[in-house]
């Protein structure tokens, strides 16, 4: 097994050859390589990535994390895309929290805690997170270690939002439709509000807040 240092060089480099690469390309190097202990995290915004990955590998996992605080579009929009796609879909279901944890508190439990949870035995994962959609992820690699040592995909992290929109359109991507009542991008109802025009996608989400992620991509 490479050493730590070495992978992580290793991915650098391709990180930077896949700059230019489709996105599909992104997912069928992920998909060789670490096939089947490979994982998609959906978020049911949209189903752009989930879309683009059955495409390489219809029997790829996606992982939904049901906090238990969804909009209900939400979960509709789950099983509208489950269906579509005839999915292999796995919901991490959180459990009752003992007392009010707060934003902090009930993202590391209902999120962070729970994505560490459906990871196990995994080596690797595909995220839909684009550098466009908030000036904290504009220097996301495409490919990289995440906090627990798996190798972090980011198939579309060079995509704009005329390029998702451009690829819904063609595509007849199923599309969450708190989207077009301008949330953006969609999270846990108490902590997801409308975006205001201009504003990026993510200023939505814990509004009036320092918070700025919810700890799954940090």
């Amino acid at each position: 097994m490479a050493s730590p240092a070495l992978l992580e060089t290793e991915l650098e480099e391709l990180s930077r050859a896949f700059e230019a690469a489709p996105a599909s390309r992104v997912i069928r190097w992920a998909v060789d390589r670490f096939s089947p202990r490979l994982s998609l995290l959906a978020s049911m915004t949209d189903a752009v990535l989930i879309d683009l990955a059955v495409k390489v590998d219809p029997s790829i996992e996606v992982v939904f994390i049901d906090t238990g605080h969804h909009f209900p579009e939400t979960l509709e929009t789950v099983e509208l895309v489950r269906r579509h796609y005839g999915l292999n879909l796995r919901m991490v279901t959180v459990g009752p929290a003992p007392a009010p944890l707060g934003a902090d508190g009930c993202c590391s439990a209902a999120k962070v805690l729970q994505l560490d949870r459906a990871l196990v035995g995994r080596d690797a994962w595909l995220s839909g997170l684009r550098r466009a959609e908030a000036s904290s992820r504009a220097g996301a690699p495409i490919v990289g270690l995440d906090r627990r040592g798996l190798v972090k995909v980011n198939p579309i992290a060079t995509w704009t939002d005329d390029d998702v929109a451009g690829y819904i359109a063609e595509h007849g991507v199923p599309v969450n439709p708190l989207v077009a009542k301008g949330y953006l991008s969609v999270g846990c109802q108490p902590c997801t509000f409308p975006v205001a025009e201009g504003a990026d996608p993510r200023s939505g989400r814990w509004a009036g807040t320092a918070r700025t992620e919810c700890g799954i991509h940090t």
